[in-house]
């Protein structure tokens, strides 16, 4: 379910099919970077919005979909995108879902009333749930999907650990993939993988290896 896909660092990653090449919040792309079909921004975060990133992947057919205050500063194909849409971009079937933070400790890193956005994508036959940065909100509990992308630092702008295992325990997916972590200042470490695989217990986890070494050790 996941030999499509391609970790770069913290939530940028890449899936590259028979007829499609998407990526999501691509940042610091190194290697082989194929022209994209698709790329999905969750916010405006400068490790999930790069321009500099996008400027290496557009093509003439690019289709970009973001929320509105990154979709604003986008040329070319770009649909703005707002939590609890269903529609199709580049040929690929999408829902958009909300992504923001509910701990008093941490709520101005990404607020409710940014319209900030998750996506489930269907891709290849199968469902895939990519978290954006959020907290464990009830409305994400219900979400059916057979891998879902959760971020897992350790609770300075995203879920922590636990908590993330929390809400792959309550979805039930397939196979959960822990990101968002081990890159950044103040979001979690390497072993935060581990970490994340032992309190998920009873979810399958796979641990991708990202291109770019994990700065934080």
């Amino acid at each position: 379910m996941l030999e499509n896909f391609t970790w770069y660092q913290q939530s940028g990653f890449r899936f590259k099919g028979e007829r499609l090449v998407l990526y999501i919040d691509p940042w610091n792309l190194k290697g082989d970077l194929p022209p994209a079909d698709l790329v999905l921004i969750t916010h405006a975060h400068g490790d999930h919005y790069s321009s500099d990133d996008l400027k290496r992947i557009k093509g003439p057919k690019t289709q970009f979909v973001a929320p509105a205050d990154v979709a604003k500063e986008l040329s070319g194909n770009v649909k703005a995108a707002k939590p609890g849409e269903r529609f199709d971009a580049a040929g690929v079937k999408l829902e958009t879902v909300p992504a923001y933070n509910i701990d008093p400790a941490r709520l101005q890193a990404h607020p409710k009333a940014n319209n900030w956005v998750g996506y489930v994508m269907q891709l290849a036959g199968r469902t895939y749930y990519h978290a954006g940065d959020t907290d464990h909100l009830p409305e994400l509990d219900k979400i059916k999907t057979d891998v879902a992308f959760v971020p897992i630092g350790n609770g300075g702008f995203v879920m922590t650990v636990d908590e993330a295992a929390a809400l792959v325990k309550a979805m039930k997916p397939k196979v959960a993939v822990p990101m968002h972590y081990g890159f950044y200042p103040g979001v979690g470490v390497e072993a935060d993988g581990e970490r994340f695989k032992k309190a998920a217990s009873g979810v399958e986890v796979q641990i991708l290896k990202p291109v770019n070494p994990f700065a934080n050790k």
